[in-house]
């Protein structure tokens, strides 16, 4: 078990009185966790020492408005790279046969590709394996880094964190399309409901497809979809 993914999993998690309790380990885990600098290690504790200290309705509220109020700060990977399309239901199934064909079974109400459920996941895998797929994913990180540092967010450092422990720097065209998408306005109801509207999709097993590797899943990250800014009603 790689217990810096499995933290870090934890701390992108809905905060509850479990998570703060916890919060001690998990501080003294990233604290020695020396794939990280010292630097990246020094920038996560204000997020380890507010999950410990703020009032948890406050940091719910908090969570809530960043990562389910704001689609641009979503932690729904292929929500960056395939919006609504029809790839990202049959991406999230290659997903699903890939943690069955690894054993794992995360019990979470989450969508696969919740990037908590993913890093639980990579924590059971190989190193070289977790960090091909956090390597996939690096300019994901890095603009939400950018964009939770615009808010002055404590979360922008675990995005950070999870950029270095991919192993590479992350593609500057990428981010830079990424980052020219409109912001959500969380406080924007009307708005984030029309945004949020989708038909049902079922994840299950497609007899007729493989279990692709690993890197593959994510293939395509380097392509962020441009999505119309929805005006509010």
């Amino acid at each position: 078990m790689d217990r810096t993914l499995k933290a870090m999993s934890l701390l992108l998690s809905y905060p509850t009185a479990e998570l703060q309790s916890a919060m001690p380990e998990i501080g003294g885990v990233l604290a020695a966790e020396t794939r990280l600098t010292a630097a990246a290690r020094r920038d996560l504790r204000p997020l380890v020492e507010a999950l410990v200290g703020r009032d948890l309705y406050d940091l719910q509220e908090d969570y809530v408005m960043l990562f389910d109020r704001s689609r641009t700060l979503s932690l729904n990977l292929f929500e960056h790279v395939h919006g609504e399309s029809r790839d990202r239901g049959e991406a999230m199934v290659s997903l699903v046969e890939t943690y069955r064909d690894g054993g794992f079974d995360p019990i979470s109400t989450d969508l696969p590709d919740h990037l908590p459920v993913l890093l639980e996941f990579l924590a059971t895998r190989p190193a070289p394996e977790a960090r091909e797929m956090l390597a996939d994913a690096a300019h994901i990180f890095t603009t939400l880094a950018k964009r939770l540092e615009k808010r002055d967010s404590p979360y922008a450092a675990i995005f950070a964190a999870l950029r270095q422990m991919s192993g590479v720097e992350a593609d500057a065209e990428a981010v830079a399309a990424m980052l020219q998408l409109p912001e959500d306005d969380p406080t924007d109801l009307a708005a984030l409901d029309a945004i949020w509207t989708e038909s049902e999709v079922t994840f299950g097993p497609d007899p007729n497809a493989g279990c692709p590797q690993v890197r593959d899943l994510l293939a395509g990250m380097d392509i962020p979809v441009t999505q119309a800014p929805v005006a509010a009603e």
